[in-house]
């Protein structure tokens, strides 16, 4: 980094980290299967780290392959009440030497951690995201790298642009900003299914000059571990995040309970953060200060089709927009509307691609698809599926096997209800729905699409007929907060698609944006005044 007149040193420009191909004969390929094989072969143990001390418990937990859910890759351990106090106390006695760094210091700390993740702890995070979280390669490499070092490159950026945002000053004065972190502890809560947001929930805040409390979801163990081991090797100071695994109900009602508690950074369900929402407001008058509320939460994702779409474009959406890394994304296509124009053509295809896929252990590259994360979302997504098998149409797929992984097929439903269960509500696995409508009604698909779900996430429209594309982002311009045209509605870039959704899918307040840093300072204004009066009066109250 170099100075500038200004004082706030510059930083480069940041670029998305290029996603290796992992190609037959690639190196890249060979050491990640290297690391997998080392990782798969070890049973780690994980403590809690609070203050920059490890703590172990002896309440265990068990990190395993979902794919292979027999296989044990580490063993970690439930904070008791008195550590989630501890780890409190830990932030809070953290917060003022950590606040009270140059901005360009702690930012320094978090490129190095970007630096470290694109080069020696790249194999380490992809393969724990592979094996704990039964990501395949692709789906890995997006995620627990380029992402996560693309939040840690450019959120250095967006503070700098933040910083350099002053008042107007005069020649008799001089006004200022100054972006003080939020007073208290931050509260960070990650889910399963993206490394990276582990990652940015907890960053995020601190590179503002905030201290965490981070409670990490129990079946994404192992990155999650591995992130916080990777920015403590990056110089982050103890107590600036503290990584307190736990039961999640007792570790948020003593967090939440805080008088200290300064916002709550989240991504998870909509019920769990609205809970969150009613005890905070419950609370209210015991913090010192209304805390932040960030929230990323559920979403019933769309893709709406046109007749004027090109039929093999909207079946690959279909395809990988719902069933790469088996559904489990808040932005996975969950629901399609096709014209009976195209129904033929889109399903046929979609079900062509849907036979070629192969689904199993991560560590085969060939494999497009591998297992859903815990026994609890097989129970719930069979569920779903055998719902369908009764009230609607299984067009492909609907088989389940959970004898040796928590394998689900990519399932293809078909219903003529647009208020069907499968088209409402949140499933979060490998299953699509479609509604094939009259061509005549598109104007009144949109007014369905808009209003059949609660949730305001991803959604996409398929098009040549521009008209048409504008028609409908006017008609959709609240039911996404994030809107792809001719795409599918996943797979958002830091810096270059802002991710959020709003309605019951959030706060929208834009991870891999300026818009998220903003939430996490409370500023002050300073105004200085050189040539201070001397006199009380006014021109004014002289005599005529």
């Amino acid at each position: 980094m170099s100075a500038n007149f200004s004082g706030i040193r510059s930083v480069i420009p940041p670029v998305n980290e290029p996603i290796k191909s992992y190609a037959p004969g690639s190196p890249e390929k060979a050491s990640l299967k290297a690391r997998l094989a080392s990782m798969a072969g070890e049973t780690i143990d994980i403590p809690l780290i609070i203050g920059g001390r490890e703590i172990r418990t002896g309440d265990l937990g068990r990190a395993v392959m979902p794919h292979k859910h027999g296989h044990v890759l580490a063993t970690f351990h439930h904070a008791r009440p008195k550590d989630v106090t501890a780890a409190i106390a830990a932030a809070q006695a953290a917060k003022a030497e950590w606040a009270s760094w140059p901005w360009e210091d702690r930012a320094a700390v978090f490129l190095k951690a970007a630096d470290l993740l694109a080069t020696s702890w790249r194999d380490t995070l992809n393969a724990a995201t592979m094996l704990n979280q039964s990501k395949t390669v692709y789906q890995s490499e997006i995620d627990a790298a380029c992402e996560l070092i693309d939040f840690w490159r450019y959120n250095v950026a967006f503070g700098a642009d933040i910083m350099r945002e002053q008042p107007v000053s005069t020649t008799a004065m001089w006004n200022q900003t100054d972006y003080r972190p939020l007073e208290g502890f931050i509260y960070a809560v990650s889910p399963f299914n993206f490394t990276a947001i582990g990652g940015n929930l907890t960053t995020t805040p601190a590179l503002m000059g905030n201290t965490v409390l981070w409670k990490p979801a129990g079946t994404a163990m192992l990155g999650a571990y591995y992130t916080m081991k990777l920015l403590e090797a990056a110089g982050l100071p103890p107590g600036v995040i503290n990584f307190v695994p736990g039961d999640p109900v007792m570790v948020s009602q003593i967090a939440m309970n805080a008088p200290d508690l300064g916002g709550i950074h989240f991504t998870g369900s909509t019920g769990v953060f609205q809970g969150m929402w009613d005890h905070v407001g419950t609370n209210i008058r015991r913090y010192r200060s209304y805390p932040r509320l960030v929230g990323e939460t559920g979403g019933k994702d769309f893709i709406m089709v046109h007749p004027s779409a090109d039929p093999q474009e909207v079946a690959v959406a279909m395809v990988r927009g719902a069933y790469e890394y088996q559904g489990q994304k808040c932005s996975a296509a969950s629901r399609v509307y096709v014209p009976k124009s195209l129904w033929p053509s889109v399903r046929d295809r979609a079900v062509g691609m849907m036979r070629e896929i192969t689904m199993g252990d991560t560590r085969d590259f060939r494999n497009f698809m591998s297992a859903v994360i815990d026994k609890k979302a097989f129970t719930k997504i069979a569920g779903y599926i055998s719902h369908a098998k009764r009230h609607a149409k299984i067009i492909q797929g609907g088989g389940s096997n959970g004898r040796v992984g928590y394998f689900i097929e990519p399932t293809l439903v078909q219903t003529d209800n647009p208020g069907y269960k499968l088209l409402c509500e949140e499933i979060f696995g490998p299953v699509l729905t479609a509604h094939v409508y009259a061509d005549s009604k598109f104007a009144d698909m949109l007014q369905v699409v808009d209003q059949t779900s609660p949730y305001a996430l991803t959604g996409s429209i398929f098009a040549k007929d521009r008209a048409v594309i504008r028609q409908a982002s006017a008609a959709l311009r609240n039911a996404a907060g994030n809107f792809y045209i001719n795409d599918k509605p996943t797979g958002a870039t830091v810096g270059q698609q802002p991710f959020g959704g709003a309605r019951a899918s959030g706060t929208n307040d834009k991870a891999g944006s300026k818009l998220n840093l903003l939430r996490w300072v409370s500023a002050r204004s300073i105004k200085e005044t050189y040539n201070p009066p001397k006199d009380f009066t006014y021109p004014f109250m002289g005599e005529e």
